[in-house]
């Protein structure tokens, strides 16, 4: 009888001692994951304090890891519309940080978020509220406006360009504006059409998604720079076929242009570095591409890739660190601004009509590297499809 009670004391203690060595794991595990959690958050949503103008140095991992671009179409035009309509008053809005509030706000979830509230944020500000208290709570507005400048970043401001005027002998005057700068991919008075395919499934090679855009058009169609830059890549890509590659100014954004026509590809005057405007016609729409041979068309739609990956740090720039964003909504945005093109007869080469002064244009470009095709599974699902 003692030894059954001795022994029912002790089934008792190993259950308590049991039910405390669980509670103990429970709690390890709980830290754990929550560590594993905040380290993947702080991992995508780290800012760099990169005050260089360039892309950060590849010894410093203070930088940003990962952008989502979910802003619709209809707020991005909003925003531009609210930024170019208060640019010359007393109280000017950067649509920038206007986008990078409301994504603060709602969590990077735009399904309920309507231009009405855009408008409230400017009434605010116009009212008398600075950004700088409107944010100050907000923990992740500085990583949603470093992400935002990086992508809209060299798409808006002053600029001058020319327009017609019939009094004018050149039939053409120079106009000052602000505003949007930067160009449509596809030439004025060429059709295309297009739909939000970023994502959808690619399977030349191997299976991977598609990290571009797809504008599908007519052969020949001129294509355009939409943002100045300098040229990085220029040249064949098993998956891409004739491809451009351009750098932006401030090293933020690598614009992608692939799948372009066989035999005459590109402006015959570029060549790697060389310095483009936003507005040129650098290249012609094809269907070159998914062949390790040049110059091959397999691609059965003639389509122009068009792809924008965002730099932070030279490590990102090839490998499977890079970011690609959905350019769709931007491609909308930018069908406002479309560049009017003139055939040449004798060369057969496109320019466009009207040229443009863009002050971000530096004098001396900064040095950029040739981008060799490239290899990673990553690279291949944005080089094209």
């Amino acid at each position: 009888m003692a030894g059954g009670k001795a022994g029912e004391a002790m089934s008792t203690m190993f259950i308590v001692l049991s039910r405390k060595t669980v509670l103990r794991a429970v709690i390890a595990l709980a830290a754990a994951l929550a560590l594993l959690v905040g380290g993947c958050l702080a991992y995508a949503r780290a800012g760099a304090a990169d005050t260089g103008g360039g892309a950060a140095s590849s010894q410093d991992t203070d930088y940003i890891k990962w952008v989502d671009f979910d802003v619709p179409y209809e707020l991005l035009s909003h925003a531009l519309d609210l930024d170019i309509a208060s640019h010359d008053t007393d109280t000017p809005v950067s649509w920038i940080e206007l986008l990078a509030y409301a994504a603060s706000k709602n969590g990077n979830n735009w399904k309920s978020y309507t231009a009405v509230k855009l408008d409230e944020t400017v009434k605010a500000l116009q009212e008398g509220a600075a950004m700088e208290d409107l944010t100050r709570d907000l923990t992740y507005y500085d990583y949603y406006h470093e992400a935002y400048s990086a992508v809209l970043g060299g798409l808006v401001g002053y600029y001058e360009i020319e327009v017609p005027d019939e009094t004018a002998e050149s039939g053409k005057r120079w106009e000052a504006r602000y505003g949007l700068k930067g160009f449509s991919p596809i030439a004025r008075n060429y059709p295309y059409s297009d739909f939000d395919d970023f994502g959808s499934s690619r399977d030349y090679g191997f299976k991977r998604k598609h990290l571009g855009h797809d504008l599908m058009g007519a052969v020949g169609t001129p294509i355009i720079a939409v943002e100045g830059g300098t040229v990085e890549a220029l040249g064949w890509n098993q998956y891409g076929g004739w491809r451009i590659g351009i750098r932006s100014f401030d090293q933020k954004r690598y614009y992608y242009y692939a799948h372009l026509r066989k035999n005459f590809p590109y402006n015959k005057e570029l060549e790697i570095g060389s310095v483009v405007q936003p507005g040129d016609v650098i290249g012609y729409l094809g269907r070159t591409g998914y062949s390790v041979a040049e110059n091959v068309n397999n691609i059965e739609q003639p389509h122009l890739h068009f792809g924008l990956q965002l730099i932070f740090d030279e490590s990102q720039k090839e490998g499977n660190n890079e970011i690609w964003v959905d350019v769709y909504p931007l491609v909308r945005l930018l069908y406002r601004n479309r560049s009017t093109v003139v055939k040449n007869e004798e060369t057969k080469e496109y320019h466009r009509v009207y040229q443009i002064r863009d002050p971000a244009v530096p004098e001396s470009p900064p040095a950029t590297a040739t981008s060799p095709a490239r290899s990673t599974a990553a690279s291949a699902a944005a080089s094209g499809g």
